[in-house]
């Protein structure tokens, strides 16, 4: 048995929060889980995962969670000044009961979290999802061997920029999306009916054309610099601010050429409406290096950080919002470390239409 404070107050909750019982089987229906598991939160057998404690907030938050018998999830951007309250309120009270002594072996409750279909990457209106690189410049490509389609061992992937977080991202956003067309597609081939769909630019403004286009769609107020080649060539994020004053987010590059090594990068997370179809999504997935652009899909889908960044994500943003988070990110031997955004100081900058 674990967390029993924790199981204590997830049955007062439901038992007396609204002032009469909401049924298990109720509240399973609005957070999107089985009644069975929200019995063995209640009994101490398991831990919610962050982001269900921020579901229960926004349920009790809010006596509208239950109106006419019938339950439901209210967004956050639907609660009144006084449910907002209520919902910080029990948010930072539940996370503050989380168990840190005595509970599961370290590593273990980190791992509870979301299927990927209940994650940042499900698109529920099930339209199809593209996904676009650059093409690496020739210059940059493997042997013709393997880049030139004439060639009987050609591999078209080796075409493909950040591949590292084409992968990673590919397989979670099919997993999350049973049944809906998923493409990956280089930036240069793109279709119109490639554009519309819900478009993933992965990658900076070096190579993909596409994401310096669409982050002048967007308004933001983030720019990036292209790499030169020369002296000085530090990748580099710039905010201009509500005083027109520029601030800089570089990276953190140790030793000197030829043998310079990464340390620090920095990564952007984007999302908001396509700008060439409303009614769907655009994401950008973009660093200063490839290794930032790793990181920023590695938020949310890493089974140890992407409930929390999840959580943080909703706590703060409405589904219409167009929004961007540029994060710090570690480089340990060579290792991308994922951002997690509730630790202070990894949100270096944050930007969003409802701000």
């Amino acid at each position: 048995m674990v967390a029993d404070g924790m199981a204590a107050r997830l049955r007062r909750l439901r038992t007396e929060e609204f002032g009469e019982l909401v049924a298990q089987k109720a509240l399973a229906v609005a957070l999107g889980v089985s009644a069975p598991l929200v019995s063995s939160w209640e009994k101490g057998n398991a831990v919610p995962p962050d982001e269900r404690l921020e579901t229960y907030a926004r349920f009790f938050a809010s006596t509208r969670s239950m109106r006419d018998g019938h339950p439901r999830l209210l967004p956050v951007a639907d609660l009144d000044e006084h449910e907002r309250r209520r919902y910080a309120e029990l948010l930072s009270e539940l996370t503050g009961l989380r168990p840190t002594r005595n509970g599961p072996p370290a590593g273990r409750e980190d791992l509870v979290t979301r299927s990927p279909w209940e994650g940042m990457w499900h698109f529920a209106d099930r339209s199809p999802i593209t996904l676009v690189c650059a093409r690496l410049p020739e210059s940059a490509r493997a042997s013709a061997v393997y880049t030139d389609s004439g060639s009987p061992d050609y591999v078209e992937l080796y075409s493909y920029s950040d591949l590292d977080a084409l992968m990673e991202l590919y397989g979670h956003v099919y997993a999350a999306n049973p049944g809906v067309r998923v493409s990956r597609m280089l930036a240069d081939v793109l279709t119109q009916d490639d554009i519309t769909n819900h478009l993933v630019l992965l990658g900076g403004v070096d190579y993909n054309p596409m994401t310096r286009l669409v982050m002048q769609e967007l308004n933001l107020p983030v720019s990036q610099d292209r790499r030169a080649g020369s002296e000085p060539d530090v990748g580099c994020f710039r905010v201009v601010d509500e005083n027109g004053e520029t601030r800089s987010f570089p990276s953190t590059l140790a030793g000197t050429r030829p043998n310079q090594r990464l340390t620090e990068d920095v990564a952007q997370f984007c999302r908001g409406p396509n700008p060439f179809n409303r009614k769907r999504t655009v994401t950008i997935c973009n660093g200063n290096y490839g290794r930032g652009t790793y990181a920023a899909v590695r938020t949310l889908t890493d089974p140890r950080f992407r409930d929390r960044n999840r959580t943080y994500i909703q706590a703060r943003y409405s589904a219409e919002d167009t929004y961007s988070i540029l994060a710090r990110v570690n480089i340990v031997n060579g290792k991308v470390i994922t951002p997690d955004w509730t630790v202070d100081g990894t949100v270096l900058h944050e930007w969003s239409t409802s701000s």
